[in-house]
């Protein structure tokens, strides 16, 4: 069928709209009536030839008591579908009263095979059949989609002589109508659009990422592709379209299988209609949806594993309830997301509640073959959020490092902004696969495609440009040469790395007994029950003297020796009052020891806290008390010359000798920058520049400029 007929077919379903539910519906709810009535006219269309035998293989299976009847009626249909109602929609276009046609119509719905009555309660087609029926337009509606002007049967209409008045619709020419109504009730709906409906161009992009660098390693055979986030089904049969593209330039014949999961329950019924409308029966069969479904609570595919998988998965939205399904954070143990890795038996990948967005890209490493010469090929979107949020050891750093330490990561594509119907924000594109060719092992390549685009003659929501075909050979040459360029960066997979350290100071506290200090120190005494503790301090300020008392551990040794003339012992609980309510801190004081190492049990070491130090008169080597007021993490490259230690001792060190490293602290983190490594600084103007710009400011304004200064002085 040639596009201008499709476009004829598209306009005349796209006005019964306005025609049958101008008055009933509001414009953005037309896709509640139109869409499913769409699918079961052309489901209605291609039954027909077949409805007799449907009928009498029904009957013959229920004489012969067989109860899982779906395969033999599909056989007897010849479709992946049925219907075993004695009805079809030319049968219901007559009939004497509304409620008559209600019950028919009804029945008519009742009477298709399982698949067909999932879409059908996923679109919650049903509830508005009462509406209809109540305004007099169910009739109405039903003999619109029945006009002789158009033919949504794969068979042709014949003229009395012989000749074509409508070519047969076949499946593709089906399908692409079916898309060309769901784009423009989306861009009816555009704030609602980004949700489940990614740019025909991002998904011609992305497919080619993932299929391009392979394509002359393609065989024939079968090939199995995903989408954890599917939408509509567009990414899964864009990619379809373009394997078997590529598969017939190198004389391949390959299979698909596809496979989705989709947790909106409309969309999720637009995406299986539209497969089964395409004729793919195994294709709608595999597609798993509704609210039940959700694919980080609930995988639907759990055994599977893919060998090219592409997703334009939610980002900013919450998962909190899928995490409490899953038995919190303390209480996942989901293989996806709790793993073995860097030494950890309990490696974890979970994010934020609020944003779970590479979530969905793990779900999708998980299902990655890794027996195969391809092994997994993997396109995904996101915002910039996954490239940098998350602290060292935080799930969002954890699966970055994962991902890049397994050397999986081969690029990721800076797309311009407003490309995506509902924001405006930037977006990436992550090429992942677990068989990198050997000239890209150990690297990742940053592609900086926000310049190549072109503007929209209208703005459909955000979007105001798209990728022209030629943008998109631009963008994928640029990955295929795999070399540098203003728009291409290439870096070891280190790069991105970081270690994060704690560093620490030695707590200094200095110890006043002058009469004010020792009488508020008793009314704190008094207040904790500790009457006795300052009693004690009392003996202490007329033995020692006001001070001030600058060495801590010196002071603590005499009350130490004082307690324990008196009697008094010394319980953790008042070494805490003394050290928070009598102490002092003071930069000149001496440090305060923690702990004190047996004699050659420990090696002095001040950069990783071990100091020698005077003891009772015995030099020692000791640790001190960390003052948290002045602790400080740094993020040390992992491709820092010297590592760590040459970092402090460059960075830190000269501004704060004191200070160590905490070894138990050290995390490895991952982040990406693409504003550090593409970020273009603007020369600041001369000031002969802007001397023009003010005389040329002032000539327009005829000398007002200079009247109002001239008066200002």
């Amino acid at each position: 069928m040639i596009e201008n007929d499709l476009n004829w077919i598209t306009n005349f379903i796209w006005g019964i709209a306005d025609d049958v539910l101008r008055d009933l519906y509001v414009r953005g709810k037309y896709r509640d009536v139109i869409l499913p009535m769409t699918v079961l006219r052309r489901l209605d269309a291609v039954l027909e030839p077949t409805k007799q035998s449907v009928l009498d293989m029904k009957a013959a299976l229920d004489r012969a008591d067989i109860k899982n009847q779906d395969q033999p009626l599909r056989q007897a249909a010849g479709q992946a579908f049925y219907n075993t109602s004695k009805f079809t929609l030319r049968d219901l276009r007559s009939r004497a009263s509304q409620q008559q046609l209600k019950a028919d119509f009804e029945a008519y719905l009742d009477g298709f095979s399982p698949n067909v009555q999932d879409i059908l309660d996923n679109f919650e087609f049903r509830n508005q059949i009462p509406r209809l029926s109540k305004a007099d337009v169910l009739g109405k509606l039903i003999e619109k989609f029945l006009d002789p002007s158009i033919n949504l049967s794969p068979d042709p209409v014949m003229n009395g002589n012989d000749s074509v008045k409508h070519p047969g619709l076949d499946n593709h020419g089906m399908g692409s109508i079916f898309e060309e109504l769901l784009r423009r009730f989306n861009e009816e709906n555009n704030e609602e659009a980004g949700e489940h409906w990614t740019p025909r161009d991002a998904v011609k992009l992305m497919a080619r990422l993932i299929f391009l660098p392979v394509a002359d390693r393609i065989e024939s055979g079968t090939y199995l592709l995903y989408d954890g986030a599917c939408g509509t089904g567009g990414m899964l049969t864009v990619a379809e379209e373009e394997l078997k593209r590529l598969a017939e330039e190198h004389d391949k014949q390959v299979a698909t299988h596809l496979y989705g999961q989709e947790i909106n329950a409309e969309t999720y019924a637009i995406a299986k209609a539209d497969f089964l409308l395409k004729g793919e029966g195994d294709a709608a069969d595999n597609l798993i949806g509704g609210p039940e479904y959700s694919t980080l609570a609930n995988d639907a595919f759990p055994a599977r594993e893919f060998d090219f998988m592409l997703s334009n998965p939610p980002y900013g939205k919450s998962w909190k309830s899928d995490l409490e399904r899953m038995g919190g954070k303390d209480g996942i143990k989901d293989p996806r997301f709790v793993i073995e890795h860097a030494g950890d038996p309990e490696y974890s990948l979970l994010t934020r509640s609020s944003d779970g967005q590479m979530l969905f890209l793990v779900n999708m490493l998980s299902k990655m073959k890794h027996d195969t010469r391809l092994g997994s090929r993997i396109a995904e979107v996101h915002n910039g959020s996954s490239l940098f949020t998350g602290d060292a050891g935080q799930g969002e750093s954890n699966i970055r490092r994962w991902i890049i330490e397994n050397d999986w990561l081969e690029a990721i594509v800076a797309l311009p902004l407003n490309m995506f119907y509902n924001t405006g924000i930037a977006t990436y594109i992550w090429v992942l696969t677990n068989r990198k060719p050997e000239h890209r092992q150990g690297k990742v390549q940053l592609i900086d495609a926000t310049q190549w685009y072109v503007p929209l003659r209208k703005n459909l929501g955000k979007k105001n440009c798209e990728l022209s075909d030629e943008d998109i050979q631009k963008i994928c040459d640029t990955f295929l040469a795999f070399e540098e360029s203003e728009q291409s960066k290439i870096f070891p997979n280190a790069a991105f790395g970081y270690w994060k350290v704690t560093v620490e100071r030695p707590l200094r506290l200095a110890v006043y007994l002058t009469p004010d200090v020792t009488a508020n120190f008793r009314k704190t005494c008094i207040d904790a029950g500790e009457e006795q503790l300052a009693t004690l301090i009392d003996t202490a300020a007329a033995q020692l003297g006001p001070g001030p008392h600058n060495d801590f551990n010196t002071f603590l040794s005499s009350v130490e020796t004082l307690a324990s003339k008196s009697g008094v012992k010394l319980t953790a609980k008042r070494l805490k009052i003394l050290q928070n309510n009598l102490a002092q801190k003071n930069e000149l004081a001496v440090p305060v020891i923690k702990k004190v190492h047996k004699p050659g049990k420990a090696e002095a070491d001040p950069l990783h806290g071990r100091f020698e130090t005077t003891v009772n008169g015995k030099l020692c080597v000791g640790e001190y008390e960390p003052d948290t007021e002045l602790r400080d993490t740094e993020q040390v490259p992992l491709l820092e010359e010297g590592g760590i230690e040459a970092f402090i001792r460059r960075e830190v060190l000269p501004y704060a000798e004191d200070a160590w490293i905490d070894e138990s602290s050290i995390k490895t983190g991952y982040e990406i920058s693409f504003t550090r490594y593409f970020y273009k600084p603007q020369p600041l103007r001369s000031l002969e520049e802007i001397r023009a710009d003010i005389l040329a400011l002032e000539k327009e304004t005829d000398g007002l400029l200079d009247e109002i200064i001239g008066r200002g002085g």
